[in-house]
């Protein structure tokens, strides 16, 4: 049931964000909806992605955002599309949704005992976790050792974005302008 309303919240802050006309309420709706999104990854038990998620996408994201909206003009200035260019997005959109529908039906359900990577890898991981990285920990173990090189690349993005906000937010003399 949960799952339904993030997904019902994550739909309208979308429709919201995109139908704004004032680009400082959309930065709002989409760091909002990059929180959302961060409790959805919580909730299917990726709390180092909900993390990241809520770093990078909620609050270094919005921080750009609102950066490069200094340098702009706030409010959207709308143009008529005509022909073809005013019905091509619905047309991009609806074949990714046929084709992410059509990837799906052959999954297994969410949870399922008898899904490929409960067969093989999670078992594996129980049994030789502590025997090959040391650690007594499963998830540690997972995270540090089998999973290292992603956990690296996490911490890569989330430092990198920091610095990089860290950079264009200094303030900087009259004579370096």
């Amino acid at each position: 049931m949960i799952n339904l309303m993030l997904l019902l919240f994550l739909v309208i802050i979308a429709i919201a964000a995109i139908q704004a006309k004032d680009i400082l309420n959309s930065i709002m709706y989409l760091g909002v909806y990059s929180l959302f999104m961060a409790l959805v990854w919580t909730e299917l038990n990726a709390v180092d992605v909900a993390f990241t998620e809520a770093a990078v996408g909620a609050g270094v994201s919005g921080v750009f955002m609102i950066g490069a909206l200094t340098r702009m003009n706030r409010f959207e200035s709308s143009r008529e599309r005509t022909g073809s260019s005013k019905y091509m997005p619905v047309f991009i959109v609806a074949v990714t949704a046929v084709m992410l529908f059509y990837a799906t039906v052959d999954m297994p359900a969410y949870n399922n005992p008898e899904a490929p990577i409960n067969k093989h890898v999670a078992p594996y991981y129980i049994e030789n976790s502590e025997h090959e990285t040391g650690s007594v920990n499963i998830v540690t173990s997972v995270l540090a050792s089998y999973r290292g090189y992603d956990t690296l690349g996490e911490t890569s993005v989330v430092f990198t974005a920091a610095i990089s906000v860290i950079l264009l937010l200094r303030r900087r003399d009259e004579n370096e302008r």
